[in-house]
């Protein structure tokens, strides 16, 4: 069900004092949006079976050192499957909250297209 217009006016008016007088909150919740890098997790995802491996080849053949040098690999491997990933590309700044993405029109997906045409339609533009 949609809103109403008092309810949109209403929603836009508590939407502009937020980012008027919480920048810091909005700055926090905006730079949340990131995209995950999947070359990085499929990296770390390999190095840590294969410290795994190591750390376990060392235990059975009692080499110390091979089970130390497993170890640091695998945990290498899990800090770079979960390293945080890039920012999305085209998001709007918190600081500025009415600014449309820049983005050109082949980077966007079906479902932005049609927000964007929404939103250019509710804005009378």
């Amino acid at each position: 069900m949609p809103l109403s217009e008092q309810e949109q006016r209403l929603l836009e008016e508590m939407e502009r004092s937020l980012y008027h007088n919480d920048a810091d909150f909005v700055a926090s919740v905006g730079a949340s949006r990131l995209r995950p890098n999947y070359r990085s997790i499929a990296i770390g995802v390999l190095l840590a079976v294969v410290g795994i491996v190591a750390l376990i080849a060392g235990v059975a053949l009692q080499l110390l050192w091979l089970g130390i040098v497993g170890f640091v690999v695998m945990f290498t491997g899990v800090l770079l499957a979960l390293s945080p990933g890039k920012a999305m590309k085209g998001m709007s700044t918190p600081a500025d909250p009415g600014r449309r993405p820049t983005q050109a029109r082949s980077d966007q997906g079906f479902m932005d297209k049609l927000n964007d045409r929404w939103d250019r339609r509710q804005d009378g533009q």
